[in-house]
C-alpha cells in the first residue's frame, strides 16, 4: 500500500499562528517596554469553583504610546530581550485620564 502524503495545515492569507492575548497595561516605566497583565478564569480542580488567574507579560511598545490602565492586544514574537517575547499589536481601549491633584497646604 502506498502511503498518502499527510495534509499540512495551510495558513490563510494574513493569518498567523502566533498567540494573541488581551490584557491591561500595568507598567510603562521602561523605554519602549510595557508590562501587561492578562487575566483568565479557570475551574478549580477540587472545589469546582471558577477562580481568576493572572500572568504578567513584558511587551514591546515601539512608539511608547501605551499608558497604565489601557487595554491592549499583544502578539507573540521572536525574543527581543531576556524577558520580552511579545509586542503590542493594538490599543483596544484607552484608560480614563484623571487630572492630577495639586499638592500643597489645604
Amino acid at each position: 500500500m502506498a502511503m498518502e502524503p499527510t495534509a499540512t495545515p495551510s495558513n490563510k492569507a494574513g493569518e498567523s499562528r502566533r498567540q494573541e492575548k488581551i490584557g491591561i497595561v500595568t507598567s510603562t516605566k521602561m523605554k519602549k517596554s510595557i508590562v501587561v497583565t492578562v487575566e483568565r478564569h479557570v475551574k478549580h480542580p477540587l472545589y469546582k469553583r471558577v477562580v481568576r488567574r493572572s500572568a504578567k507579560f513584558m511587551a514591546h511598545d515601539e512608539k511608547s504610546e501605551c499608558r497604565p490602565g489601557d487595554t491592549v492586544r499583544i502578539e507573540e514574537t521572536r525574543p527581543l530581550s531576556r524577558r520580552k517575547r511579545w509586542r503590542v499589536v493594538q490599543i483596544v481601549s484607552r484608560a480614563a485620564q484623571v487630572a492630577p491633584v495639586p499638592e500643597g497646604p489645604v
